[in-house]
């Protein structure tokens, strides 16, 4: 059979393959041309704030320009490729599918994550595009976009899509028994979207996790833990726990418990305490509204002095730096007061054995 087909390749069937080849090879060349000197020159034209949205519009349909040309450039080969039934199905349908493709391309880079038709509706309607908001709508825009496109695809070739459409109807229930969770962690990334307890880039802590944010998608969220690892929770699961969120802090506490010794005198406690409690008010990587030096308590073996104040600054590095100067500053405070700090301690009483009576009871 191979025989027979060489053998009826004619010398017409040649010169008509040459063609084809010839065609896709201008149609790959001049579409550098086009791309190089036209295209950028309407690029140019519209580089400007009147003209912002033309411009962008231009520069999303560049790539699927490109491949355009391709396609155009087979489907003009294929008239002269002499190995196709150029009255063939595939033929005909090949240049509107091209189309569809090109068109969908398209629209799915103006629907990016960072594209100026996003920046706009937020500005139109007056609210927040935040960086969590964003790639989540352009997923969403971009899945619908891509799922109509298949519908006309499928279309084209003669499928009966509402037939299709109908029999997802009757096995719905089944669909929706089967995606349950996949359901609720959609609903779960639209509750955590709407209320943003967070933004990507933040440090949460949940009873089950705790790091940065580093994306949100429809079934989950993925958290760089401080190990460096990365955990990817439902967001069902997210959505239903407690979240703190440690970036939205605008001031980090220091609490803790002085202890000093029992001998330590009314005039000394009483110097020490507002000597700390000055030199707290006067640190300017102190915040000023809240700042607590008291006697707090009678503990077993110290005097505890309870101190309860804020940095200004929520940077975990420049916070641990206030904190340590100020217990140095503690130290010297103590020092010059003459006031040790107090260790666990106990003390134990023995009575003198009674006259006649063994030291520690009757023994055999």
């Amino acid at each position: 059979m191979n025989l027979k087909f060489w053998e009826s390749i004619t010398v017409d069937d040649y010169i008509n393959l040459g063609i084809s080849i010839a065609i896709i090879l201008i149609a790959v060349l001049f579409r550098k041309i086009f791309i190089k000197y036209v295209f950028y020159l309407f690029i140019r034209l519209t580089n400007n704030k009147k003209t912002e949205f033309l411009n962008t519009a231009l520069k999303a349909f560049e790539t699927p320009l490109r491949f355009l040309f391709v396609f155009l450039g087979i489907y003009i080969a294929m008239a002269y490729f002499p190995f196709i039934n150029q009255k063939g199905e595939l033929v005909s349908k090949f240049l509107s599918v091209s189309i569809i493709i090109t068109i969908t391309w398209w629209l799915c880079n103006l629907s990016s994550s960072s594209s100026y038709f996003f920046k706009k509706l937020g500005d139109t309607l007056n609210f927040e595009v935040d960086q969590i908001l964003l790639p989540f709508l352009s997923k969403a825009v971009r899945f619908v976009i891509i799922a109509i496109s298949l519908t006309i695809i499928a279309q084209e070739f003669g499928y009966d899509v509402s037939g299709f459409i109908a029999g997802l109807g009757l096995g719905g229930l089944a669909f929706a028994l089967a995606a349950q969770e996949v359901i609720k962690n959609l609903f779960g990334g639209v509750v955590i979207i709407t209320e943003k307890p967070f933004s990507i880039g933040d440090w949460i802590m949940t009873p089950s996790i705790e790091g940065t944010v580093e994306d949100i998608n429809f079934r989950s969220t993925i958290i760089r833990t401080f190990e460096d690892s990365l955990v990817t929770i439902p967001n069902s699961t997210l959505s239903n726990e407690p979240i703190t969120n440690w970036s939205q802090m605008n001031k980090r506490r220091i609490s803790f418990d002085l202890r000093l010794t029992y001998d330590t005198t009314r005039e000394e406690l009483d110097r020490v305490l507002k000597s700390i409690e000055s030199y707290l008010e006067q640190n300017e990587a102190i915040h000023p509204e809240t700042i607590f030096v008291k006697f707090n308590e009678y503990g077993e073996s110290s005097i505890d002095v309870m101190l309860y104040f804020f940095t200004k600054t929520t940077v975990w590095e420049e916070h641990l730096n206030v904190k340590e100067e100020v217990n140095f500053k503690i130290l010297e405070i103590l020092e010059q007061a003459n006031v040790s700090i107090a260790y666990p301690a106990r003390s134990v009483y023995m009575n003198e054995p009674k006259y006649g009576q063994e030291p520690f009871g009757d023994q055999d």
